[in-house]
């Protein structure tokens, strides 16, 4: 793929995890967590986006998050569990999102926040209107997505490179 080629990017956050006494790492999905899962797998089959890459956290919450919602889609796209995900900052993600091969048009990165409303904060050097208003008013709650478009190598991924088109959560 030539680096001009259209990208992108759709950043969702793990849904609503449960409390047990068990670490942070090993919590799992609330029910209303695991309706919330599949709900935003069939939100973004519907979006027809056909995704090259999913990059997840270990964290128990991301990867059960993204088993519900996989469900829903069409395709199971490749999926790589990457540790450097839980608990990264905004700076730890665009480093890994420089890292995507170049042939991976359509990436799904399935993390936590404050990671997810950065990155989407950040890419967004550009809005669809109604998108940016309503992630600015709804901030980015459990099970939430954005969805970022550029163009260009993943290496030139950095602050205001993107658009930011659609955004959706859960509970609107």
């Amino acid at each position: 793929m030539s680096v001009d080629t259209p990208r992108r990017i759709v950043l969702l956050r793990h849904a609503k995890a449960d409390w047990p006494q068990v670490s942070d790492h090993d919590r799992p999905l609330a029910d209303r967590g695991r309706r919330d899962a599949a709900t935003a797998g069939r939100k973004l089959a519907d979006t027809g986006i056909p995704f090259d890459l999913a990059l997840c956290s270990t964290a128990a919450r991301t990867r059960e998050t993204w088993k519900l919602a996989v469900q829903e889609m069409p395709q199971r796209p490749r999926t790589v569990y990457e540790d450097r995900l839980y608990e990264a900052s905004l700076g730890e993600i665009l480093a890994l999102l420089n890292e995507v091969p170049d042939e991976v048009a359509e990436l799904l990165v399935i993390g936590h926040n404050p990671g997810m409303h950065a990155v989407a904060d950040a890419l967004a050097g550009k809005a669809d209107p109604d998108a940016l208003s309503r992630m600015t008013k709804g901030g980015f709650p459990t099970a939430t997505y954005a969805v970022i478009e550029f163009t260009g190598s993943w290496k030139s991924v950095e602050h205001g490179v993107g658009r930011l088109t659609d955004y959706w959560a859960p509970h609107d």
